[in-house]
């Protein structure tokens, strides 16, 4: 019999990986960015006090388009862009949480940087 691998525990286990190398404060912080089929959320990160600074996703009522494509996922990254410099945030590191640098992941670091983030 062929066993499938589950590909959430192969994408917890880069998390993982990736988290150990990486860490957010104050004045860096951490981009996270979680994906689901319908909808994508990015929050800004301060590892050391362990506070969210800033955060966006398709899942707010100001969003009204559908949210599981490349277009809402580049403006959540302009939206949460826009929170962190009115906020004095504009630099940070980018986590992927485990996932392909591409599609949807790489449209919200596209509409973070195109909102002004530095990273």
């Amino acid at each position: 019999m062929v066993s499938r691998q589950d590909s959430n525990k192969a994408r917890k286990k880069r998390q993982k990986r990736v988290r150990a190398k990486i860490s957010g404060t104050a004045a860096c912080p951490r981009l996270n960015v979680y994906r689901s089929n319908s909808h994508i959320y990015a929050q800004l990160i301060d590892d050391v006090a362990g506070v969210t600074l800033a955060a966006a996703s398709t899942t707010e009522k100001d969003f009204t388009e559908y949210g599981g494509n490349k277009e809402a996922a580049h403006k959540v990254g302009e939206t949460l862009a826009k929170r962190a410099i009115e906020k004095g945030i504009d630099e940070c590191v980018f986590d992927r949480s485990g996932y392909i640098y591409h599609g949807r992941v790489a449209e919200l670091a596209d509409g973070a940087r195109a909102g002004g983030l530095k990273f």
